[in-house]
């Protein structure tokens, strides 16, 4: 969910750019965090869920060692608790190919807490801090805890279009990772939308990059969400391909 999750760039297609709020639907369904690299910064009512689900997201990162691949079953389940505050629990299922090499196993756990008051106007902002433990199988687990700190300003610029920036610093083995992203997302139609991102990375160890991408999201339903996203990199320390497919699902009252 975050690029902290990357060890040696192998990881999980993370959470870096900026986020794109969904159209909002009825049941005062408040949007998910995918697809796009951040999250919304809007919260769920108390005692709303949502479960979000990678089917699966994927990566490629080439080496001088070799290509790799991975397919990630991202899952991240959001609570409202009020106060302008959500709980977050996240993990992954994953699969690595290296050569002739393939690995299996579970990733790390990710306990989050988001803050986002009431949009003012036209503009919304949030705070998302979380733990990532090292709980995952050896294949897919960091080393050392790691903590993120990340935050999110939109605009609204009209009932169509929407800017938005990201920021974020993760923290492991006294060590700052940074990121920096933009996106513009736009709604065809009140179910139908799409989003362009760019971030810029400076990560501990593997060195700086940036990367592009893109992606749709379609309201199913009230309740349900689809997307799809690619990203591509464009210099630097970074995966040369991402690409998802996901679910969100809205389980409020």
């Amino acid at each position: 969910m975050d690029f902290s999750r990357y060890r040696s760039w192998l990881g999980v297609p993370s959470l870096l750019l900026a986020g794109f709020v969904s159209t909002a639907s009825a049941l005062d369904n408040p949007g998910y965090d995918r697809p796009g690299l951040g999250f919304t910064p809007v919260v769920l009512g108390a005692g709303d869920i949502t479960l979000e689900q990678g089917l699966p997201d994927w990566s490629l990162a080439r080496a001088s060692s070799g290509d790799s691949a991975q397919y990630t079953a991202d899952s991240l389940l959001r609570l409202g608790i009020g106060q302008s505050l959500e709980l977050q629990f996240g993990s992954s299922y994953n699969r690595l190919s290296q050569g002739d090499a393939v690995d299996y196993g579970r990733g790390d756990s990710t306990l989050a807490l988001k803050f986002a008051p009431p949009a003012r106007g036209n503009f919304s902002w949030g705070l998302l801090g979380s733990i990532e433990f090292t709980d995952g199988a050896s294949d897919f687990r960091n080393p050392r805890r790691q903590y993120l700190l990340g935050t999110e300003f939109n605009w609204q610029l009209d009932e169509r279009n929407g800017l938005a920036l990201y920021l974020e610093n993760v923290r492991s083995g006294g060590h700052d990772s940074r990121q920096l992203a933009v996106s513009d997302g736009y709604a065809f139609t009140p179910r139908f939308s799409g989003y362009v991102e760019f971030g810029v990375m400076d990560v501990s160890g593997v060195g700086q990059g940036s990367r592009a991408g893109a992606g749709l999201a379609w309201m199913l339903t009230p309740r349900v969400q689809l997307d799809a996203s690619m990203r591509h990199r464009l210099d630097g320390a970074a995966p040369e391909w991402e690409a998802g497919l996901g679910i969100a699902v809205y389980f409020g009252r």
